[in-house]
């Protein structure tokens, strides 16, 4: 397994993260256990979760039980400090948290507080934003974006409370770093503004969709990230399983994500199944996996942090495990550059 510092913090991560959003919904806390048994065995020392998860489906009496999962073996096997652990509070508009308040500083006490007792442990090593107050143009809403009609000075209001409080919570010694996720170049640019100018808590990383199909990180993030330590946390890094090929228009195994949500979150297109016919065709080509490419290919990428890996079963981990010492020729590299030329935005 390889290691990065994440951003400027001293949190030293495995290039590969666990994802946890199936625990409590499509994996059992047994499966969900032995999941990050695998994962610590091979080297994996880094854990993401949320206070809203499980998704796939988002129900009010599983909010939280994730947390829980995992706290349950920080228990039983006393190996919480080998983990880096990182989870969420929930942004504005979910109702099934807190009634969809936005985050807050009461809010940012409350769910600490809750993931804290949920996760059985004293401290959360990374604390990030699941998506910002102002909204977001992820999870398919680029497509129909309109940037929204700011008040700055209420924008930053908002976003000093913020960081007023996660210095609280560093202070008390509930969190040790902060970090976003589903933000934008600008939301990003204005919280490193905030936190140098006022000596409060520095974003470390951000934690937004990307993959050989979803590469709208590359531009103006892709930048900012690299230029300003602040690494990326890629989740769905396949597709929410599409890269794997296991779906295909006719075809969905059951118990699956695709047979929960049956577009995939808008990811399944008329265009998407040619961008990864083109993928797998040049995995064949080179006699790689196409899992292995998809998660080495996103590992090179100078602004990468860690890469998250969503599992249902440990052949999942295991299959994974593997792209990390998987080093890709150029050959490979100008194959993916042209496939992505040709299926831009897929989804």
């Amino acid at each position: 397994m390889k290691y990065r510092k994440l951003g400027r913090s001293e949190l030293e991560v495995s290039a590969l993260c666990l994802g946890s959003m199936t625990w409590g919904a499509q994996n059992t806390a047994q499966e969900a256990h032995g999941q990050i048994d695998m994962a610590l065995d091979g080297g994996i020392n880094f854990i993401d979760t949320a206070e809203l998860y499980p998704t796939y489906p988002i129900l009010a009496e599983t909010v939280g039980r994730t947390e829980q999962i995992i706290g349950e073996w920080f228990a039983r096997t006393g190996r919480r400090d080998e983990v880096v652990l990182a989870t969420k509070i929930t942004g504005a508009g979910q109702e099934k948290v807190r009634n969809g308040a936005p985050i807050t500083p009461k809010g940012i006490r409350t769910a600490v507080e809750g993931s804290l007792r949920r996760l059985n442990t004293d401290v959360i090593d990374l604390y990030q934003l699941h998506w910002p107050n102002r909204g977001s143009y992820h999870f398919r809403q680029y497509w129909n974006y309109t940037p929204p009609d700011l008040d700055p000075t209420e924008v930053e209001e908002d976003m000093l409370g913020v960081l007023e409080e996660m210095q609280r919570q560093v202070d008390a010694g509930k969190v040790r770093y902060f970090g976003l996720s589903n933000e934008s170049a600008w939301g990003t640019a204005r919280w490193l503004d905030l936190a140098q100018r006022h000596g409060l808590p520095r974003v470390q990383t951000i934690q937004n969709e990307y993959s050989l199909l979803c590469r709208i990180f590359d531009l103006d993030l892709g930048e900012l990230a690299q230029n300003e330590d602040v690494d990326l946390l890629a989740y769905t890094p396949l597709a929410a399983g599409l890269l794997t090929g296991k779906y295909k228009p006719d075809v969905v195994p059951p118990g699956t994500r695709r047979a929960v949500a049956p577009d995939l979150n808008g990811r399944i297109t008329d265009r998407v199944w040619g961008a990864i016919d083109a993928y797998h065709a040049i995995a064949d080509k080179h006699g790689i996996d196409p899992v292995e490419m998809a998660l080495a290919w996103a590992l090179t990428r100078p602004f990468m942090g860690s890469v998250i890996i969503g599992a249902t079963r440990n052949d999942h981990i295991a299959r994974a495990l593997g792209a990390v010492e998987l080093e890709l020729s150029p050959e490979v590299l100008a194959d993916i550059a042209t496939a992505h030329k040709a299926h831009p935005m897929p989804f």
